[in-house]
């Protein structure tokens, strides 16, 4: 087998022009459905995660003086955090299924003329 014939062939169609298939744009379109959702949710998670460490980090006494006042926003901050993380996921599955309900017909519209297409 010629290894040099195979990577140039493969260097080739890395550049050359790519067609807008069907396929493409139904993977363009399954993107769109699910990216509102994919970016609330990394970063309501992070924000929240934070949150849930700024707590720890106070209620243990890494930062804000270690007294009792810290210690009780701490939690506080804490729990808040925990509350954030915990509904992170159930507004996920809320947003996901409001994308895949908006672009539904679309999608199965072209998702049906691809498998015609095949036939």
């Amino acid at each position: 087998m010629n290894t040099d014939k195979l990577y140039a062939q493969a260097i080739a169609n890395e550049y050359a022009p790519k067609d807008a298939s069907k396929v493409i744009a139904l993977k363009k379109l399954d993107r769109k459905a699910k990216s509102k959702a994919n970016i609330f949710a990394y970063t309501f998670g992070c924000l929240m995660t934070l949150v849930l460490g700024v707590g720890m980090c106070l209620s243990m006494g890494v930062i804000g003086g270690g007294g009792l006042l810290a210690s009780i926003i701490g939690a506080v901050i804490g729990i808040i955090g925990m509350i954030g993380v915990g509904v992170n996921y159930p507004i996920y599955k809320k947003l996901l299924e409001s994308g895949k309900r908006k672009y539904a017909f679309e999608i199965i519209q072209l998702a049906g003329q691809i498998v015609d297409a095949d036939e």
